[in-house]
């Protein structure tokens, strides 16, 4: 009889303890309202990014589903840039091989074989600062994905959604994206066929 009574006294003092419990829960609110409460609403904008970005940026002058994003810019890697130096109105210095001597280091592999491309095919012929498409528009250097596109223009739908090239900061919100250009040279775009660098062994029964 006795260990009859103490058995339902626990399950007495069970039962309170689950009801006070229950009680000082619902004056909390519920576990949903309790983290809104203890956290600020999430703004990406506000985070900074793991490491901070060596390279200048520029808005895109296109969207992806209506949404604005960044390249990184080209101008400021490009050694000869501005064209314009040398390529302008005033007197020439003429020297012997001046092509040769200023632009004998670019290998023109573009295109296949008798379709390889020429300078004033993606350089415009008068403005030597800027790139031109297909229609005589001038296009920006910090740009050059409108020219790729012209010719790449699946690439170029994978390039926008995120599918083709190299994120640098955040996959959405103000995402930068790197330019064609940065990975791959204008000049001879193609990557060499290479061995990776590490292989795995094939699996053995």
């Amino acid at each position: 009889m006795k260990v009859r009574s103490c058995s339902n006294l626990s399950a007495l003092m069970f039962v309170i303890l689950m009801l006070s419990g229950q009680s000082s829960l619902a004056s909390q609110g519920s576990v949903t309202d309790r983290i809104l409460e203890a956290n600020e609403p999430f703004d990406n904008s506000q985070i900074e990014s793991a490491h901070s970005l060596p390279d200048q940026t520029v808005w895109a002058k296109e969207n992806f589903q209506g949404r604005k994003f960044k390249v990184l810019a080209r101008k400021n890697h490009m050694v000869r840039y501005r064209c314009t130096t040398c390529h302008n109105n005033e007197k020439k210095i003429l020297v012997n091989d001046g092509v040769l001597l200023t632009h004998g280091d670019i290998k023109m592999n573009h295109g296949q074989g008798e379709n390889n491309l020429t300078c004033v095919e993606c350089h415009h012929p008068q403005d030597r600062d800027a790139l031109i498409d297909k229609q005589g528009e001038k296009i920006d250097f910090d740009h050059s994905y409108q020219l790729c596109g012209q010719c790449h223009f699946r690439q170029k739908r994978d390039w926008l959604g995120g599918a083709h090239g190299k994120r640098v900061k955040y996959w959405a919100g103000e995402r930068v994206i790197r330019n064609c250009t940065t990975c791959h040279p204008a000049h001879a775009p193609k990557f060499k066929k290479r061995m990776p660098a590490t292989y795995s062994l094939p699996l053995t029964k």
